[in-house]
């Protein structure tokens, strides 16, 4: 079916919700209008002049960033100022532009996962939490013959999802309604003034607290009642925690001079930075943050962390590190491109999954500002 660039971000915002950006982080979209058919959609890391001629050529409708392109307030809208220039070229073209940033670090199954796998990183935990998330009831009570439409529009809502492996999970019971509709009622069943007995489910899902008002705009899209009975309760013995980077364990011990060679094949890299006292100490538990990370190493020392594997360490945050004996290996902020590729993939589940009539494409050029001499 023809994709509207609406469902297509309702969808990836199910997976990368955005309440879980770090406060202050300008996630979502950021240029042009998700309301408008979208046939072409491109994944980048970054939102830069080239990126943005790329999607020019390919006739892209949507670009998904990694990196927020408009990060700090522009002042000014000069165009001779190539940024800016690339801001009036993507409006020119009616190309929008959507960015997932430190969402896409904190979820499960998400860059930082991405990266523990390629690493062979397991027993994974978050580094540092950074949310917790209430979780709620709701029960409502709808026609039978409705109940199969109100469940997949709560589902779509987001209900019903229970940890990584579960969505769409529900509990119907059957009974019978009973109702009389008086004067100025519009009933979906029944007349003015007669007692009606309807043959009803009760429909019972659970959804995080964020998602409240999601939910219940679908219940009241999707119920045929005209004032749908429903409650929403708040559970209190099921909460999920979230947070920044991981922190895992390597199947055996290995010399730290051997996992800095492995980062170096896994993320394809012409070199790295390596903080330690002792190439060749022996580690095991390893703590991962990607993008700028530095800030979080005392949360890998407290983890058990024999070494941190994080991006643009700061000069006198490394002579920190080595003095309170952590072992860091900045591979800089680039390793983050991994995403690209993953994502795509997921984009191709979602086409199947959804019937979309949508291209994606995975932006080829190389963002990475550095080069090793």
């Amino acid at each position: 079916m023809n994709l509207q660039g609406t469902e297509f971000i309702r969808v990836f915002e199910q997976f990368c919700p955005l309440y879980l950006a770090e406060e202050g982080d300008p996630v979502g979209l950021h240029i042009g209008t998700l309301a408008k058919p979208i046939q072409r959609v491109m994944m980048t890391l970054d939102v830069r002049p080239e990126v943005v001629q790329e999607a020019i050529e390919k006739k892209i409708d949507l670009i998904v960033a990694k990196h927020p392109p408009i990060f700090r307030p522009i002042e000014r809208f000069v165009t001779q100022d190539p940024q800016i220039k690339m801001y009036e070229d993507l409006i020119k073209n009616d190309i929008a532009v959507y960015a997932a940033h430190t969402n896409m670090d904190i979820i499960e199954n998400g860059l930082n996962d991405w990266f523990c796998e390629m690493l062979e990183i397991n027993e994974t935990t978050f580094l540092t939490k950074t949310h917790t998330v209430i979780y709620k009831k709701l029960a409502v009570f709808v026609p039978e013959e409705a109940a199969d439409k109100l469940r997949r529009a709560l589902g779509q809502a987001g209900a019903g999802s229970i940890g990584e492996n579960y969505k769409n999970c529900s509990y119907s019971l059957k009974g019978e309604g009973r109702f009389t509709p008086i004067k100025n009622a519009q009933p979906a069943i029944g007349e003015i003034g007669k007692e009606e007995r309807v043959k009803e489910e009760k429909i019972e899902v659970i959804f995080p607290e964020t998602s409240q008002k999601a939910v219940l705009a679908a219940l009241y899209t999707a119920h045929p009642y005209e004032e749908p009975a429903y409650d929403i309760f708040t559970i209190e013995n099921y909460v999920k925690e979230y947070g920044l980077g991981r922190v895992g364990n390597l199947a055996k011990p290995l010399k730290l001079s051997a996992f800095t060679a492995k980062v170096k094949e896994v993320f394809q890299l012409d070199g790295l930075r390596l903080i330690t006292a002792d190439p060749e100490q022996e580690i095991q538990r390893v703590a991962i943050c990607g993008g700028s990370g530095g800030k979080f190493y005392q949360d890998a020392l407290a983890k058990g962390a024999d070494v941190y594997l994080t991006g643009d360490v700061y000069y006198h945050t490394a002579h920190d590190m080595l003095t309170d004996g952590l072992s860091v290996i900045d591979p800089g902020h680039y390793i983050e491109q991994v995403c690209v590729a993953r994502f795509v993939e997921l984009f191709e589940q979602w086409k199947a999954q959804n019937n979309w009539s949508v291209s994606f494409f995975a932006s080829e050029v190389n963002t990475n500002p550095f080069r090793f001499c």
